[in-house]
């Protein structure tokens, strides 16, 4: 079954005549695009409501949501953002939860790059030399500033930051990359496994950076569906399809719930 994707700027200029296309729409993070829609697939399939997933960055995601977009979930890919929307008085509070987790890699363009370990002795300046280092923005989407954090925790930010190339969302740091735009990239593990073009050559230390979680939550005036495809999203069958590409999942461990119509 084919998912629905709808860019959030089309569903903000849409906002004053409500969703009429779908029955769940809900605003993900760009780095679940894959996953998510096989996730989706298997509600459906399982006679889960109809749902259209909006992938964008996290910030431009939650400023949609704030400006009045229609949306009935939230997935941002940090906590910032969810919590922008929160103190708008935009989220059911009892409903949010961290769903899954992630983690950094450095990528190259070349499909012979050598594997390096990453660590504050690392020289990514020397590497780069005159090329760019994709990453999303620094300032505002999450996989930017989980990469800046991991930079500078590393003491190698500086020696870098004036070759960064910064991309709208994490997609498309890894697009750039993969096309040959810039030589080395910092995306999340889950997108440079979905991207044959990409070679990963190391992970960032996971204390390098804030843990990297996303965070779900039902948006105020949600329909009631929505619940329930929340609950099967902590649940074991997309628990496996997320695991599988790469995310890892909650501690507490997942719910038994299953779709309702």
């Amino acid at each position: 079954m084919l998912v629905k994707s709808l860019s959030a700027a089309l569903m903000l200029a849409l906002a004053p005549t409500g969703p009429v296309w779908a029955e769940i729409l809900t605003f993900a993070a760009a780095s679940l695009g894959g996953p998510l829609d096989r996730v989706v697939e298997v509600w459906e399939a399982r006679g889960g409501a109809e749902v259209t997933v909006s992938y964008a960055g996290s910030s431009a995601l939650a400023r949609q949501i704030m400006a009045g977009a229609p949306a009935d979930l939230f997935i941002s890919a940090n906590e910032d953002w969810i919590e922008e929307v929160a103190r708008a008085g935009l989220i059911e509070t009892d409903s949010r939860r961290d769903i899954l987790g992630n983690a950094l890699v450095l990528i190259a363009a070349d499909a012979e790059a050598s594997a390096v370990e990453i660590g504050p002795g690392f020289d990514l300046a020397a590497r780069l030399g005159s090329g760019r280092l994709a990453m999303a923005l620094i300032d505002a989407v999450p996989a930017g500033q989980y990469g800046r954090a991991a930079l500078e925790g590393l003491g190698l930010w500086e020696g870098v930051a004036s070759r960064v190339a910064q991309a709208e969302n994490v997609r498309a740091a890894l697009a750039l990359v993969a096309s040959g735009a810039a030589p080395y990239g910092i995306v999340y593990a889950t997108d440079a496994a979905e991207e044959p073009r990409v070679t990963v050559m190391g992970s960032f230390p996971a204390d390098s950076h804030p843990p990297i979680r996303y965070p779900a939550a039902l948006l105020t005036g949600a329909d009631p569906k929505a619940a329930d495809f929340l609950d099967f999203l902590t649940g074991p069958e997309a628990g496996a399809i997320f695991e599988a590409a790469g995310f890892t999942l909650p501690e507490a461990g997942l719910s038994e719930a299953e779709p309702c119509e």
